[in-house]
């Protein structure tokens, strides 16, 4: 296994630019996945294929049979899937330190932008550089989700067709240069079962993490949008009340000024 210091680094930073559902997958991924992984999976997988025994003496047999039933590592498949998925999130990161640099340099300015009439103040951060998930820092927020999502989603799935989620202790292999369908075993299948079950569990949790955040962010736009419209309908209606447009208001106005208008000129012809 290699150094994951460096990725384990990266991906704190995007901790303080996320939601409370996102630190907490961030977590997952961290702990439950990095950790372990680095930890525990070369203990278990380190005789995969030194331990993989089969019947027969003929030379290459057992190498082909290998390559059967395992196409790809455990371990590198596990490796490829952590990359993949932490990816979106990197690229996010990225587009989140541009805003961040660019406002940062609104702040500097702000004094003199003022002093010269100029009125821009920065859209996504404010005087401490909290970042504000919204405009296209939410739509890159969202985007990244959802191709997490279908990472996820591939990964499990491609495992499943690979090599499923149980290792039985015996694969028949009739592939060759075997003279005759022989009979392979690993060793330890009951553990590593146990390993690969534990890492599906946690890339169900991290899918459904990622699901459940993107079901939150879009009610949250939703709900946002709503409250918009709302004060925008409360600001027209208390302008132009009685629910009447400008030209519809206007049209009454002149209506009730005439009437009156009228009213007056016939008490002046009375009293005269």
């Amino acid at each position: 296994m290699g150094d994951w210091s460096f990725l384990s680094r990266l991906l704190d930073k995007v901790q303080s630019h996320s939601t409370v559902l996102g630190k907490i997958w961030m977590s997952v991924l961290l702990i439950f996945r990095i950790l372990v992984l680095g930890a525990g999976a070369e203990n278990v997988w380190g005789d995969e294929q030194s331990g993989f025994v089969c019947n027969t003496q003929q030379p290459g047999c057992q190498n082909v049979c290998y390559d059967y039933v395992f196409p790809i590592s455990h371990i590198r498949f596990w490796v490829m899937q952590i990359i993949f998925i932490a990816t979106p999130t990197l690229i996010y990161l990225g587009h989140v330190m541009l805003v961040v640099h660019q406002e940062k340099k609104l702040w500097d300015h702000l004094k003199d932008q003022e002093e010269k009439g100029i009125i821009k103040r920065p859209k996504y951060t404010d005087i401490k550089g909290k970042v504000k998930i919204k405009g296209n820092l939410l739509g890159s927020y969202l985007t990244q989700l959802f191709v997490k999502i279908v990472f996820e989603t591939g990964f499990i799935v491609g495992q499943y067709y690979l090599y499923g989620f149980v290792m039985v202790p015996m694969f028949p292999c009739s592939r060759k240069p075997c003279p005759f369908t022989v009979e392979c075993y690993m060793s330890r299948p009951t553990e590593k079962t146990i390993f690969i079950i534990f890492m599906l569990v946690v890339s169900c949790v991290s899918l459904a993490l990622n699901v459940v955040e993107t079901i939150y962010m879009l009610c949250t736009r939703l709900k946002c949008r709503s409250r918009g419209r709302k004060g925008t309908r409360q600001i027209t209606s208390a302008k132009y009340p009685n629910k009447f447009t400008m030209p519809e208001w206007q049209s009454r106005m002149d209506k009730e000024e005439g009437a009156l208008q009228n009213k007056l000129n016939l008490e002046l012809e009375s009293a005269e």
